[in-house]
């Protein structure tokens, strides 16, 4: 038992550290290793998992750590800055009434961003590993064994989180061209969009992060010079009359429950990011340090920058003008500041940061397709789990590109197409319910999760009240949407308001019912139980497999 014990007790440094477990020595190690993980110049062989504990090898290459402190800061800031700010401050002012009320709602939104990224700092400094919530997930709900893997799975092979984003990129790329947008000639630069940046993130690795820094690099030189302008205009020079927008700040706030509750919840939406560089911890150097520099560092850079840009706005746009120019506020205030060209000029900026958020989508989500994957729970696990051709999860991110490329040529324009964007973000903040609800049960009951205790103790931690504001505010966006709307103001013109929400819910529970066919109903036919093992590929990771093995009953 004592063996057993140490190999339990290593192979939670494992999960927690991205360890694999030392070996045991003398007699215990014949019988332990009868069937040995090799080298991964060798053939890889399987290895059995211990069943008490649920212990699991993992193994990842040294040579793929990649990510330093500059590369995981734009993986946050490319995708929490895509189009957003530069269409969503108008609706945000509509849907609040005045520029006071406004100028909060991002204040809350970024006070729940700061809890987020803390939750998801103490996960990710807890367990280093690609995979972001998909290991949280794990390690809190355990039981029934595989069911939250096959949930989450659903949510990250069925989503295209990249397509919406080009798609923009194709819209602004023919209004800096002068073109009329159409359909096609839209989505088909789109396509030109999200393919270029799957290549050069599948078969480019190192020039893919170098792309993502430029890009973000560039970006922040475009809220600067939004940010600089707004204080130019704040002293009076601009090619209108002044703006009064600040005098009585709070004239106009809406009294409506709807309006408040939508505008809030854009804001939130427009953080979504923060824990965009906990999907590449394996790869990235120093793991904990880097995380627990760059996330704050990401966090507030643009907290800070949002807040001055919507300033910027309100100095340069009177706010009635700022209500009716819908998604092109940001072209709104080129043109008050530097006159009509000025507008072309920006469709340029606003392509190049949705490209950068196309870049930094992807990237993060081909990882966690092949970190599905390497858990073998899905069909073809080890072509979704591979780093080939050229070291890189060319096969995950493959995945994704698909997906995104349907979502983006598919559905036609109107409703359906609103439809699948808005199915997309929805299952994100269920996700985050169950991560929050998860710290915070780490919190109340430390030793619950091993049979030998060890209490949660990572290297960084969030505190029971910040996993408390941020489950609460999740809940919020889990249900807000359901909030019937006021007149003229549904998302939709024939679906109901609140469909994205009843199906992102439901394509979490396919999962659910996936894993019930899979790991319930065929081995109660079969005759059989699933047994997992760990095997090593030739390239150094490890990935899980499942046999079928007799049931003795």
């Amino acid at each position: 038992m004592s063996s057993i014990r140490d190999r339990l007790r290593d192979g939670r440094n494992t999960l927690l550290h991205g360890r694999v477990a030392d070996k045991p020595s003398g007699s215990d190690a014949k019988s332990s290793t009868e069937h040995p993980i090799k080298d991964a110049t060798h053939e890889a062989v399987l290895e059995p998992v211990i069943a008490e504990g649920d212990v699991e090898n993992y193994r990842t290459s040294e040579s793929r750590r990649q990510i330093g402190w500059v590369s995981a800061v734009f993986l946050i800031f490319n995708r929490m800055v895509g189009t957003g700010i530069f269409a969503t401050p108008s609706s945000i002012l509509e849907l609040s009434g005045s520029v006071g009320l406004a100028l909060m709602m991002w204040v809350c939104g970024m006070l729940i961003c700061f809890a987020g990224m803390l939750v998801y700092m103490e996960f990710g400094t807890g367990i280093p590993r690609n995979g972001g919530e998909k290991n949280y997930l794990e390690y809190v709900y355990r039981k029934p064994k595989f069911l939250v893997t096959a949930m989450y799975a659903g949510y990250v092979v069925l989503l295209g989180w990249a397509g919406s984003n080009s798609v923009i990129f194709g819209e602004y790329i023919l209004n800096a061209a002068n073109v009329e947008v159409n359909r096609w000639n839209q989505r088909g630069i789109g396509l030109a969009c999200i393919t270029t940046a799957f290549l050069i993130h599948g078969l480019a690795l190192n020039w893919g992060l170098r792309l993502q820094n430029f890009l973000g690099t560039v970006k922040l030189l475009i809220l600067a010079l939004i940010i600089i302008s707004g204080f130019v205009a704040l002293g009076g020079h601009l090619r209108i009359d002044k703006p009064d927008n600040f005098s009585n700040a709070f004239a106009g706030t809406t009294g409506s429950a709807y309006g408040v509750v939508t505008a809030l919840y854009n804001v939130i939406w427009s953080y979504i990011g923060y824990s965009n560089a906990n999907y590449a911890l394996s790869e990235t150097k120093d793991a904990v340090r880097t995380l627990k520099r760059s996330a704050p560092a990401a966090i507030i850079l643009v907290s800070i920058l949002y807040m001055l840009v919507n300033i910027a706005y309100f100095a340069a746009v009177p706010k009635a003008e700022i209500i009716s120019s819908g998604r092109i506020v940001a072209a709104t205030f080129f043109r008050n500041m530097f006159g009509p060209r000025a507008e072309r000029v920006l469709s340029v900026f606003v392509a190049l940061s949705a490209f950068g958020n196309v870049l930094s989508v992807i990237f993060s989500q081909g990882r966690l397709v092949q970190e599905i994957g390497r858990e073998g729970v899905i069909p073809f696990s080890k072509l979704w789990a591979s780093n080939k051709p050229r070291d890189a999860p060319f096969m995950g991110l493959f995945e994704h590109w698909v997906v995104s490329v349907i979502i983006m040529l598919a559905p036609p324009p109107g409703d359906a197409y609103n439809f699948l964007l808005n199915v997309i973000s929805y299952p994100l903040a269920v996700v985050n319910v169950f991560v929050a609800g998860g710290l915070i049960h780490l919190y109340l009951h430390p030793f619950s999760i091993h049979r030998n205790p060890q209490q949660w103790s990572p290297p960084f931690r969030a505190t029971l009240p910040i996993a408390i504001f941020f489950l609460l505010s999740n809940i919020y966006l889990v249900v807000a949407p359901f909030v019937p709307p006021s007149a003229g103001q549904n998302v939709y013109e024939h679906l109901p308001y609140y469909l994205h929400c009843v199906v992102g819910i439901g394509i979490l529970l396919a999962g659910g019912v996936y894993w019930l066919i899979w790991a319930k109903i065929l081995p109660k036919i079969g005759g059989y139980e699933l047994a997992r093992v760990s095997t090593l590929m030739d390239d150094g990771w490890t990935r899980n497999v499942f046999s079928r093995k007799p049931r003795e009953d």
